[in-house]
């Protein structure tokens, strides 16, 4: 008898589709099984039938909440609990914490032997090619599933970055998958796509390289590649190790249609290794790369700054496009994204640099020009304007700047000291009703009248306590 196969996403904001449900999709419906995709909750849509399973899937910790309510919601549904799947980056990373939350016991890691699902066959599920038909008849649509192949030329990763939570979720390093042989089928089932999104995390590390580039080049992904007039597009989404670059594997690189060309720049100690790497890029005919840029982290704002201010220079020197990425650190097992790290890090610093990022949709763009008068022109400027009150900040350089050169004077008038305890009092009270009661008790003539800019004009709606829930 067939089964009725439910497969979930919580409702979370993300570019990528789920890639893991698109193969579960793939190992039900190679059963004989009828499957279907929602989005998040839909209380009109999951009675419509009996579910003789329910999969959902989870991203980073810091979804908790709403992944927490969606497994609850679905739970509460199905009459009996081991029908309930749940795998993914949290339910790997929190594993005892999300079966303490909803008493469904989590699926922890790859589904990379047989039997993982409970069924008695001899299927892996992770070597599957995932279903680019899962979305068809539904409204929740992805882009990248219309043009991209999706896959894995690696697994795992060789470094143990403190920060990152790979080692944990494929703690074995893959040397070498056939991409080749993947790709392939997709093409061969849904029909050719234009580019290829590879989510390896250490691509460099690979004793395979230029295996993988061959395979790349034979599928059509050569340097200059077209399909139907349209230029192609390789892109190792989740970036190469700046450390692991050398002229030999950037020329071999610079064979496929890298576009963009991902480096991460964690860390300003990094700086000669990342410059090496551009450069090396640069030489190699790459022109347009791609940079994340991990701030909140063991740096300070000044050193956000010129960071970004180093792509600026690069760009000028070599004629390149590097948009820059700066992704605020979030602990690992982090259940929300309110995290600052402290001393360097304020409430304050944090909405600024988060408040400039979405007005340029996340993405510091390559213009000169346009960096500049967003992030200022040093890193002292850079500071002050981090210490702006949002209104001023977010109309930065507009004709009427009487509001803007009255508090430049004031807040340039401050001692160190005022300046430390502007922060305290800003940091202390995020709302409206906060701020104005700490005003009232001020008796500091510089820091009263200051203050009086960072009040919101419209009460409440405006507390500021959401924004470090904005992802940047």
């Amino acid at each position: 008898m067939n089964r009725n196969i439910l497969l979930v996403e919580p409702d979370y904001k993300t570019k990528y589709p789920p890639v893991g449900l698109m193969k579960i999709s793939s190992y039900h419906k190679q059963l004989g099984d009828n499957v279907f995709f929602h989005k998040g909750i839909n209380a009109s849509y999951p009675f419509l039938q009996q579910w003789d399973r329910v999969y959902i899937s989870t991203l980073f910790t810091y979804n908790w909440k709403i992944t927490v309510d969606t497994i609850n919601f679905y739970k509460a549904i199905i009459d009996d609990i081991d029908r309930i799947k749940v795998g993914g980056i949290l339910a790997t990373l929190k594993y005892d914490d999300l079966w303490e939350a909803t008493g469904v016991v989590p699926i922890k890691g790859l589904l990379n032997r047989p039997g993982m699902l409970g069924d008695d066959n001899e299927i892996i599920v992770d070597e599957l090619i995932p279903d680019y038909s899962l979305f068809n008849d539904t409204p929740f649509k992805y882009s990248l599933v219309g043009d991209s192949y999706l896959g894995y030329s690696t697994r795992g990763c060789k470094n143990k970055c403190k920060f990152c939570g790979v080692p944990e979720i494929e703690p074995q390093f893959q040397d070498y998958i056939n991409i080749k042989e993947y790709v392939n089928g997709i093409k061969n089932k849904y029909g050719e796509k234009t580019h290829l999104v590879l989510m390896d995390n250490n691509i460099l590390a690979s004793k395979s390289f230029n295996k993988i580039i061959r395979d790349i080049m034979e599928l059509g992904f050569e340097k200059n590649s077209k399909l139907n007039n349209k230029q192609r597009h390789v892109d190792f989404n989740q970036g190469v190790d700046a450390r692991r670059i050398d002229e030999k594997n950037i020329h071999t690189l610079a064979k496929i249609a890298i576009n963009p060309l991902r480096i991460a720049f964690d860390s300003i100690k990094l700086e000669s290794v990342y410059r090496r790497g551009v450069e090396l890029a640069a030489q190699n005919g790459i022109q347009n790369l791609s940079n994340y840029i991990l701030y909140n982290y063991n740096d300070s704002p000044e050193e956000l700054w010129k960071r970004l201010e180093i792509n600026i220079q690069l760009n000028r020197k070599y004629g390149l496009n590097i948009y820059s990425f700066p992704m605020k650190y979030i602990p690992l097992l982090d259940t929300n994204r309110k995290y600052i790290s402290s001393p360097n890090w304020n409430w304050q610093f944090i909405r600024g640099v988060q408040r400039i990022l979405n007005v340029l949709k996340g993405a510091v763009m390559p213009r000169e020009d346009f960096f500049y008068r967003a992030f200022g022109e040093s890193e002292k400027e850079f500071r002050e304007i981090l210490y702006m009150p949002e209104s001023i900040l977010m109309n930065r350089g507009r004709e009427l700047q009487t509001a803007e050169i009255d508090w430049k004077n004031k807040f340039r008038k401050l001692t160190q000291n005022e300046r430390d305890e502007l922060l305290s009092i800003l940091c202390g009270n995020p709302s409206r009703k906060g701020l104005m009661n700490s005003i009232a008790s001020i008796k500091n003539k510089k820091l009263h009248s200051i203050l009086t800019y960072y009040i919101p004009k419209r009460p409440e709606k405006n507390d500021y306590s959401a924004l470090l829930d904005l992802e940047a």
